[in-house]
């Protein structure tokens, strides 16, 4: 039988699947290629923006043209690829705290104690997001938008079938999000707009039930932003945000409480053996062992204190504070990651400052220093949960995946540091402090995210009782709106009337997005301006509605697109991983063209 493709010739000449040599290939091709290119990428945006679109989704692009010739099993090896060169790109992206130092006026560190130290905590937050995965990925299986995108991706790239039936919609999502991505980066008509076409996208594939509430939630804390200021929460002129994030973080913290009790109640059942039928065991590609990943997690944790407190002489009292909250704010951060496609790593870093100078701390390069595991942590464990879901999807080797994520790891903090070093020589201008003042030929370098680290720093010798009130009122309110969503969403009749009437169908669409929207989707409104929630919630419209009239449409023909392709590839996500890859690409563009402005 012929191959006009020539793609059995091609898979002869490619390494076997496993063996030394395969490995060996897809290690070079990300750790050299891909997760630098990415690492560029996510450097450049967070020192001009304040921000960065993670990795994922633009290596599981490139990676996939190096596994093609596998057909569709290559689909494991672009995720193995795409995973390690997320790891580089997300630790490149933390390159920002080595601006803050400037910032702040502090002594440079040498780059050894830095490159050792960033390691440790790397490590440290993947164990821990791997530790998570099978209750954020597996049993809350959270939607993860760029972790489908890039499922998606591998899918269609890998296997000529998929590919004929979803090329159309995956390049012209990519272009246009390439599109808009640079213009939005380059035109400032554009930028004002707060266009981002990555955050339509993965509007598009979470859902209006997804992103109305948060669109809500913006919209009523902007509303109550007179009240705000007559209480001393906000200062006039400041955005919700200011204050929003610290109660959205409290919603996240009160609903995850309801499900990890849920869970744990489940799991001592289980133990007493009143739980009916044994558990069946699990996939060979889901097993891990729990012993050696808990004892990777303690060792990491250990490490990251005694570097922190022997080389960088930091005080072990708020190392040791900072590492424990990291088991907090990864599964935390994890949920709003899963269900927005947001992490806000500056926000797990803002709470961190606040609680250090609640129990005495004063010092702002030792609020820096400590503060910086949480950001680390949270970024690189989001990075394994997101790589995680995505694996779910395909059915991707759990243990292998997670060593080609600890190799990138260790790659990524060697070259955060040299990236950061290339940028800040090449550009004196970011290391002028800008926290409250304008500094000439900054215009191009916002850097967002230091001008918020700088801030919660430098606020940390003022008295702000005002946000533990933040903090317990949004963990009050997300409490009790997860324990009525769990009563009325579990009401056998409720149950009933909502999947065979249509009002029920409309009442209950009515309750996940205005009336009692879940926490963990209405907490998106507190972390982003409100243009960035419009996209957001425009995007969940959109393809809510495409999806919805589609099916009435298939429906009335009598016709099924079931068994085509896989159920999680409908065209609101492929358009959608489309926008969000096609925004990574065109941030890899500016970023490339920018280091070689640098360089030159």
């Amino acid at each position: 039988m012929s191959d006009p493709g020539g793609s059995s010739v091609l898979r002869r000449r490619l390494p076997p699947i496993g063996s030394p040599a395969y490995h060996l290939l897809l290690g070079c091709v990300a750790i050299f290629i891909l997760g630098p290119l990415g690492g560029i990428s996510a450097a450049f945006m967070n020192f001009s923006i304040g921000f960065f679109i993670g990795g994922q989704v633009l290596a599981g692009i490139l990676g996939s043209t190096i596994t093609l010739g596998y057909g569709p099993e290559g689909k494991h090896g672009a995720n193995y690829m795409q995973t390690m060169a997320s790891s580089v790109a997300g630790m490149c992206g933390m390159a920002v705290l080595i601006q803050a130092r400037f910032w702040l006026g502090l002594p440079e560190i040498p780059a050894w104690q830095l490159i050792l130290y960033y390691t440790c905590i790397g490590m440290f937050g993947v164990g821990l997001g791997m530790v998570y995965t099978p209750i954020l990925v597996d049993r809350m299986q959270l939607t993860f938008p760029s972790g489908l995108a890039v499922a998606n991706i591998l899918r269609a790239l890998t296997d000529k079938n998929l590919l004929k039936k979803s090329v159309a919609k995956l390049g012209g999502g990519i272009l246009a999000g390439y599109v808009g991505g640079l213009a939005s980066l380059k035109l400032a008509a554009v930028e004002a707009l707060g266009v981002s076409t990555s955050t339509f996208g993965a509007g598009m594939i979470v859902g209006a039930r997804i992103a109305l509430p948060a669109l809500a939630v913006g919209l009523v804390g902007d509303g109550m932003k007179p009240h705000l200021i007559s209480i001393g929460w906000l200062e006039a002129g400041e955005p919700f945000r200011k204050i929003g994030f610290i109660i959205a973080l409290g919603t996240i913290l009160g609903a995850a409480i309801v499900d990890i009790s849920l869970i744990l109640v489940e799991a001592l059942r289980r133990l007493g053996g009143a739980g009916g039928q044994p558990a069946k065991p699990a996939e060979d590609w889901k097993r891990v062992n729990v012993f050696r990943l808990m004892s990777w997690v303690v060792f990491w944790g250990i490490a990251v204190a005694v570097v922190g407190h022997t080389v960088l002489g930091e005080p072990l009292r708020y190392l040791l504070i900072c590492i424990g909250l990291v088991f907090l704010f990864v599964l935390v951060n994890g949920i709003s990651l899963g269900i927005s496609d947001s992490n806000p790593l500056s926000s797990a870093f803002v709470m961190t400052v606040f609680i250090l100078a609640a129990v005495g701390l004063t010092d702002t390069g030792t609020g820096l220093m400590c503060a910086s595991i949480l950001l680390i942590s949270c970024s690189e464990g989001g990075d394994m949960q997101q790589d995680r879901s995505t694996g779910w999807r395909l059915g991707t080797n759990r243990v292998v995946q997670f060593r080609y994520q600890v190799i990138g790891i260790a790659m990524g903090a060697v070259l955060a540091v040299a990236l950061a070093r290339v940028f800040l020589s090449a550009y004196p201008v970011l290391k002028a402090d800008q926290f409250g003042r304008q500094v000439a030929g900054a215009e191009q370098w916002q850097s967002a995210m230091t001008y918020k680290f700088v801030g919660a720093l430098r606020g940390i010798t003022s008295a702000q009782p005002h946000i533990m009130k933040a903090l317990r009122l949004g963990i009050l309110i997300g409490l009790a709106t997860e324990v009525l969503r769990k009563l009325v969403k579990r009401h056998r009749r409720y149950r009933e009337w909502t999947g065979t009437s249509r009002d029920g169908k409309v009442f209950d669409f009515l309750l996940d997005s205005f009336l009692l929207p879940s926490p963990y989707a209405s907490s998106f409104g507190g972390f982003v301006e409100m243009r960035t929630l419009w996209w957001w919630a425009g995007g969940g419209t959109l393809g809510s509605l495409y999806e919805t009239v589609m099916a009435k449409s298939s429906a009335g023909r009598g016709k099924t697109t079931a068994g085509e392709v896989p159920a999680d590839m409908s065209t609101a996500s492929l358009v959608g991983g489309g926008l969000i890859a096609g925004d990574s690409l065109a941030a890899l563009s500016v970023g490339i063209l920018g280091l070689l402005q640098t360089l030159l």
